[in-house]
């Protein structure tokens, strides 16, 4: 057996030094944790379809995302968002019957207005960009678009950027933010650019508009140039826009 052997004072004093400066490593590690869960942003993902969910998880793996919790309905999207205020939410637009997600965007939008949510969809429709625009979405992305894509648009809700780039919302909102605005609220649509205007809020095609108001597609694109100059807008989206915006769709 090997003798015992006393601490030198040179040995004593690492050691009492190591122990010394153990607290401080431990602080400035507690420190470096907090700036890291700071720099995360805390997501919830709003789907009825759990596969969904499960790929949305896996495709935020090893990120700066952080994802506090998941919701399989509108209601409790908007349930989970008041207890856990995160910073954005990834909204599905059309979930359970009476549980959709544009309902849920107008409850979380007026109950947690700090939380940014953002519409994930696979439906390129402008009613539904339209009544987001006009609930408070901060951006609209199809459910095609890719990672890269995905985490931009998160990470610049998170920060209060402008929407993503390449999404919907940055065209439209940047749009009407600067188009030119009519002095008067009435404008001076006819009965049936008001018609057609209604059908263009719901997402329908000209073909589509044509057959429900019984008139020729050239009459109805010919509604729609005339709807598009007296509103001062570009598009059938902004068109919309404006039509959900003041309750006529």
């Amino acid at each position: 057996m090997l003798p015992q052997m006393e601490d030198s004072p040179e040995r004593s004093g690492k050691r009492f030094s190591s122990q010394c400066s153990e607290p401080l490593v431990c602080e400035n590690f507690a420190k470096k944790r907090e700036l890291m869960a700071a720099a995360r942003v805390r997501v919830i993902i709003a789907d009825d379809h759990e596969v969904v969910r499960f790929g949305l998880v896996s495709l935020l793996d090893d990120t700066d995302i952080e994802i506090v919790a998941e919701a399989s309905t509108g209601e409790e999207a908007v349930s989970l968002a008041r207890k856990h205020k995160p910073d954005v939410v990834l909204l599905d637009i059309r979930m359970a019957p009476g549980n959709d997600g544009l309902a849920a965007l107008e409850k979380i939008r007026s109950d947690v207005p700090s939380v940014r949510c953002i519409m994930l969809t696979t439906f390129d429709n402008p009613s539904y960009i339209a009544r987001a625009v006009a609930s408070g979405a901060h951006d609209y992305i199809l459910k095609g678009s890719s990672r890269e894509e995905l985490l931009e648009s998160i990470t610049g809700a998170a920060s209060g950027q402008l929407p993503m780039r390449a999404g919907e919302l940055r065209r439209v909102a940047t749009t009407m933010a600067n188009r030119v605005v009519i002095p008067d609220p009435d404008v001076p649509l006819t009965q049936r650019e008001m018609q057609v205007l209604r059908h263009v809020a719901l997402g329908l095609s000209n073909k589509e508009i044509a057959q429900s108001l019984t008139i020729s597609v050239e009459t109805v694109k010919e509604h729609v140039q005339n709807i598009l100059r007296k509103l001062a807008v570009s598009d059938r989206t902004q068109a919309a826009v404006w039509a959900v915006r003041r309750g006529l769709a």
